[in-house]
């Protein structure tokens, strides 16, 4: 009997290491943006912010490593490492699959948070593939990982600017009225971060995409 119960500890203790050490229990979210304080509050970093927001919310605290800030928030046995990458926008790549190998995540625990001039503002899409659509640090993450088959949160900035202009409007600053209101978009952004691992894409997609 007592023979019996040790072999079952061990079996459990065992089972619990190969649960922690499980690849499909971690998950790298990255958020991109650029660094530095005159980027700090553009549309072009809402990627960053979606992450700031989070660590303060389950008061995190970021680390600068290679190629970028890191913290890691766990939920339900689920590890989520979340990342700014420190490349600048247009090498998001290099940042992204270090941090992947680096923590041995395979591709499809990978959410890209990014802005979308597509969507109207405060707009959520979440995909599992698509074209990098003109962004420059999705066509980046493209490049370097050589597929575009990784999942994405767009985040939707809307096209408010006038012909030529575009790069002002996504280095530019929020108005008053898109301040007032990021919060809860901020709010949702981390629930859609947590159901991605907790719950999986597609129930993801399903849940938020229009929201």
């Amino acid at each position: 009997m007592i023979f019996s119960f040790f072999k079952n500890l061990f079996a459990l203790k065992n089972q619990t290491q190969r649960i922690e050490g499980d690849p499909m229990k971690k998950f790298l979210i990255a958020g991109l943006g650029n660094i530095g304080p005159k980027y700090h509050n553009t549309r072009h970093n809402i990627g960053f912010k979606v992450l700031d927001h989070l660590a303060e919310k389950e008061s995190l605290t970021w680390e600068t490593a290679k190629l970028g800030d890191i913290t890691s928030h766990k939920v339900k046995g689920r590890t989520f490492i979340l990342l700014k990458p420190s490349t600048y926008m247009n090498l998001s790549g290099k940042a992204v699959k270090y941090w992947l190998d680096k923590e041995k995540i395979p591709l499809e625990n990978l959410l890209v948070i990014t802005d979308d001039l597509n969507l109207p503002f405060g707009s959520i899409r979440v995909k599992t593939k698509g074209s990098d659509g003109g962004h420059n640090g999705l066509k980046d993450i493209q490049n370097v990982l050589q597929s575009a088959t990784y999942n994405r949160f767009r985040f939707g900035i809307s096209d408010a600017f006038s012909k030529g202009r575009q790069v002002d409007y996504v280095l530019g600053d929020w108005t008053p009225e898109e301040e007032k209101a990021l919060p809860e978009r901020l709010d949702v952004g981390t629930k859609i971060i947590e159901s991605f691992g907790l719950a999986g894409i597609n129930i993801t997609m399903n849940t938020f995409n229009g929201k």
